[in-house]
């Protein structure tokens, strides 16, 4: 019988290892940011000592968790390693509202454990195109209020997350800007290093044009290079603007709940911070 216990950081540092190895391209340190939200939320199942599948089951607050980091190494696939994993991680979120964003070729399996499809988002990827410097107030988040970019998150995401806010707007290699209009916080964005490149996210705006200035605002202080954006489908002013910034789409994902989908301000949400943790 394999062994499925929560996984040390080091271990977890495998199963991000893991993700860049099938191309999911994640953030330079985004796992000491998931570990601040939740220490225990990498799980892995053991194959006679060896670490067979992996998975992060996330929770935030007492009514909400996310899946992600769902693999299965390539020696150990096809032998039920992965689903063994999979039900240890369901059963750490029992009881909440669960989200992921899956494969969409998946959503069948995902939907034989109660998910339903609430949208698609996809990546948008390239060149980081040269932009206008813009004319919006663009500040650091961190001269602002933690408050301030804590209430802006909470109208895209479904639950609070303060403890990953704040490791991920400090963390090393992080940018992260707010734009202010009237003496008031009205948007922030943040961009990291990745495995290749940067990506942005989350990146919350009123608008087009806000949402651009933070892009044109992250762009300059980072080198230039490949970058990625997540988008919510249904945005369209986010889809447009990604495409407009000549970004094309390089993956997509099916965010998936096993309830209701949560109401989020899809309009303000012109990228998703992480496809692993929401």
């Amino acid at each position: 019988m394999p062994t499925i216990r929560t996984l040390t950081p080091a271990e977890a540092e495998t199963a991000v290892d893991w993700a860049a190895a099938e191309g999911w391209n994640p953030g330079l340190v985004d796992l000491d940011c998931f570990l601040a939200q939740d220490p225990g939320a990498f799980l892995g199942a053991f194959a006679g000592g060896v670490l067979a599948s992996v998975i992060a089951a996330t929770r935030y607050g007492a009514g909400f968790g996310f899946i992600g980091f769902y693999i299965a190494t390539p020696a150990f696939r096809g032998q039920g390693r992965g689903m063994q994993v999979w039900r240890a991680g369901m059963a750490q979120l029992q009881g909440r509202l669960i989200g992921l964003d899956g494969v969409v070729a998946q959503q069948a399996n995902y939907r034989k454990s109660g998910f339903s499809l609430a949208w698609n988002n996809v990546r948008y990827g390239g060149e980081a195109p040269v932009l206008p410097a813009p004319r919006a107030a663009i500040v650091p988040a961190a001269s602002l209020p933690f408050t301030a970019i804590e209430a802006l998150d909470a109208t895209v995401f479904p639950a609070p997350r303060p403890d990953f806010l704040r490791a991920w707007l400090g963390a090393p290699g992080h940018v992260a800007l707010a734009l202010v209009k009237d003496g008031r916080a009205a948007g922030f964005g943040v961009i990291r290093p990745a495995r290749h490149g940067h990506k942005i996210g989350p990146l919350v705006a009123e608008d087009e044009a806000d949402a651009e200035a933070l892009i044109a605002a992250l762009f300059e202080r980072v080198e230039p290079g490949p970058v990625h954006l997540d988008v919510p489908e249904p945005n369209r002013a986010a889809v447009a603007l990604a495409t407009r910034l000549g970004l094309k789409p390089v993956f997509e994902t099916a965010r998936m709940y096993t309830g209701p989908s949560p109401a989020v301000a899809m309009d303000r949400l012109y990228g998703v911070a992480s496809f692993e943790l929401g």
